[in-house]
């Protein structure tokens, strides 16, 4: 299996890449259109922040190609958020996979939200195996509201999609690189889809 993380600049590639080879697999970190299209499964990562992301995915041309894979992909934290429509994080416009905005938190709760939290409200084989309020590790300002392709939710002042689905199209607020045996877990379930 043919496994692609894209290479745009984001961080937390390098504990992706450590996850996938405890499940007993091997990924590439690539920028390059072909090799991303020829992968059976891609992981869209994200750390840092949304409007310089973007930059660099437009810059690259990978925007237009992110929208058009056929196979399962993935994103991760900011990963999902620039999935879907637009963020609040630099009033950034995102790749529209998923159809809802990403907001900032309010000001009544401590921003990053960082930590363990847990996820429910599981809808996808993404999280066969997983039990209902396993706690996950999560990183983030800004959130994506609950909506109809939501397939995880957390609770942190709002309820708030922890993970989203639309097609191939796959999302995690959570890092499951970071979230030890559920999250590889979580990682394991994607790499069968």
């Amino acid at each position: 299996m043919k496994i692609v993380i894209i290479n745009y600049g984001a961080g937390n590639i390098q504990s992706i890449m450590f996850a996938i080879e405890r499940l007993g697999y091997k990924a590439v970190l690539s920028n390059n259109p072909e090799e991303i299209k020829a992968a059976d499964k891609v992981i869209f990562p994200g750390v840092g922040e949304a409007s310089s992301a973007m930059k660099m995915l437009l810059e690259s041309g990978l925007e237009t190609l992110i929208q058009t894979l056929k196979q399962p992909v993935l994103g991760i934290c900011l990963g999902m958020q620039l999935m879907c429509n637009e963020t609040e994080e630099g009033n950034t416009k995102g790749l529209g996979i998923f159809n809802v905005d990403v907001l900032k938190f309010s000001p009544k709760v401590k921003v990053p939200q960082m930590g363990w939290n847990n996820i429910y409200n599981l809808k996808s084989d993404l999280f066969k195996g997983v039990n209902e309020n396993e706690y996950m590790y999560l990183v983030h300002s800004f959130y994506a509201p609950d909506c109809a392709e939501s397939i995880a939710t957390t609770n942190y002042e709002v309820e708030y999609a922890s993970a989203l689905q639309k097609d191939n199209f796959y999302g995690t607020q959570f890092h499951p690189e970071k979230s030890g045996d559920v999250g590889e877990k979580i990682l394991g379930n994607f790499l069968k889809l």
